[in-house]
């Protein structure tokens, strides 16, 4: 089911990156446990786009780790439309071997399309080592990361992700657009918090269009977009190129398809009945299972039923005994007892996955003390990928 709004006035332009095109100019965020190859192929099924895998340890893929490079491997699919890989590393050396991997020994199975660097997590294991949105503090060191990875990559695109800063006091991402542009990185997304809000409150679009006005390279927002026409009020606001979507599409993974018909002005929007969600469930628990095996693959999808159901009437037994679900068969056997209903409209706009209360950021003992000192964060190397 669809719904038809005002169209749009004018379709947007797609996003260049270096010699590749992102149209329509949208990018799915990296997340933890979610942005696994069985969500990216669903995503990619709606729209158009650049589907970012799950974020990957530069130590961890150096150490070539198993479990790292069955995350990096991209899917047939992937290998012949363009394969998106974000990185997470503290170490310039390490970044720059990672990287190297990436683009000349294909170690993801074909020489990705695309690189970003992860300045943004806000995860307190992260940032009390200094890494994620504690490291742009460090300038000096940040500008030896971003430019060992640009070196490695040659000619595929490297960008960056941050966020406003530590906290109001401690802000970062002027300095680190302009020290990102000044390193040769193609574009840089920004979400609009500091790190010690996470994920509360609303995000802040305005150092969004500040950044916009200081760089020359594209600019990317991310924060707060629940809905299509988010995406479009975010670009009419701060004159972004594009949008990274995150927690919006969990458990809605057509987002895409809406967001491809707004930037294209139209007014389309999807509006499925829990039966057509339904579907998209069954779907989405199989390419799990195929990737995973279908215990593991049924285990793994319980996380997004809640995310799937968000506003639908559905009794608490059904619900708990989807979150338990162990094979594709009890699955659809569970979701065929679910009578049909239309999409619930009061959900739209409304927050989706974790949320939380600020808190101070977790940091290095003196790390604040010195802008410029280049040494990388001693033990702040994770040892695994996936966050």
């Amino acid at each position: 089911m669809t719904a038809t709004l005002e169209p749009t006035t004018t379709a947007l332009p797609p996003l260049r990156l270096g010699s590749l095109t992102v149209d329509p100019a949208v990018v799915l965020a990296p997340m933890a446990g979610i942005t696994n190859p069985a969500f990216r192929t669903l995503c990619r099924k709606f729209g158009a786009g650049l589907y970012v895998c799950e974020m990957i340890t530069t130590r961890a893929l150096v150490e070539r780790s198993e479990k790292t490079l069955r995350m990096i491997r991209a899917t047939p699919e992937e290998a012949a439309a363009g394969f998106s890989v974000q990185l997470y590393g503290v170490d310039p050396v390490t970044v720059g071997r990672a990287v190297e991997m990436l683009v000349d020994e294909e170690v993801a199975g074909t020489r990705p399309a695309h690189v970003d660097l992860n300045f943004g997590c806000p995860v307190p294991k992260v940032t009390r080592k200094g890494g994620g949105s504690a490291l742009p503090w460090r300038r000096v060191l940040f500008r030896d990361i971003v430019r060992a990875a640009v070196a490695a990559a040659r000619d595929v695109p490297v960008t960056v992700k941050t966020r406003i800063g530590i906290d109001a006091d401690h802000v970062t991402y002027l300095d680190a657009g302009r020290i990102a542009q000044d390193e040769g990185a193609a574009a840089i997304t920004l979400h609009g918090r500091t790190a010690d809000q996470l994920y509360s409150g609303t995000a802040d679009w305005a150092p969004i269009a500040r950044l916009v006005e200081a760089v020359d390279i594209p600019v990317l927002g991310n924060g707060d977009v629940w809905e299509a026409d988010d995406a479009l009020r975010l670009i009419a606001e701060t004159g972004c190129a594009g949008v990274v979507v995150g927690r919006g599409c969990l458990g809605r993974p057509w987002l895409f398809g809406d967001l491809a018909a707004a930037f294209a002005g139209e007014s389309r929007r999807a509006l499925p009945t829990l039966r057509e969600v339904a579907a998209v469930m069954q779907r989405h628990a199989e390419l799990l299972s195929e990737g995973q095996g279908e215990l593991h693959g049924c285990t793994d999808f319980r996380k997004h039923v809640a995310w799937y159901l968000k506003g639908f009437s559905v009794g608490s037994d059904v619900r708990r005994a989807l979150a338990m679900v162990s094979s594709l068969d009890e699955l659809a056997g569970l979701l065929a007892r679910v009578p049909d209903q239309p999409w619930p409209t009061a959900v739209l706009g409304g927050p989706r996955g974790r949320t939380s209360s600020p808190r101070p950021v977790a940091l290095p003992e003196g790390w604040l003390d010195d802008r410029d000192d280049p040494r990388p964060p001693a033990g702040a190397e994770l040892e695994t990928s996936g966050g």
